[in-house]
């Protein structure tokens, strides 16, 4: 089962980039097999947008899967 969800990767050099992606899961899977190699990961984004990320540049990543929480005063 797919989840929706936000990205942060840490990349080496103090970067970050962050990703809402439709498919957190396999994502993370992806990116999890490539750390330490210099394989490229390619996420698509909510918008089809694809980032290419190197393995051996990543420094950490935090997933953090969607809520449905709203804030302010709405119903």
């Amino acid at each position: 089962m797919s989840s929706a969800g936000k990205m942060r990767i840490g990349i080496e050099g103090a970067r970050e980039l962050e990703i809402d992606v439709d498919d957190l899961e396999t994502a993370a899977t992806d990116l999890e097999k490539a750390v330490g190699t210099d394989t490229v990961v390619w996420i698509a984004d909510t918008k089809g947008d694809r980032h290419g990320i190197v393995g051996t540049r990543v420094a950490f990543i935090e997933v953090e899967e969607a809520s449905d929480r709203s804030v302010g005063f709405g119903l």
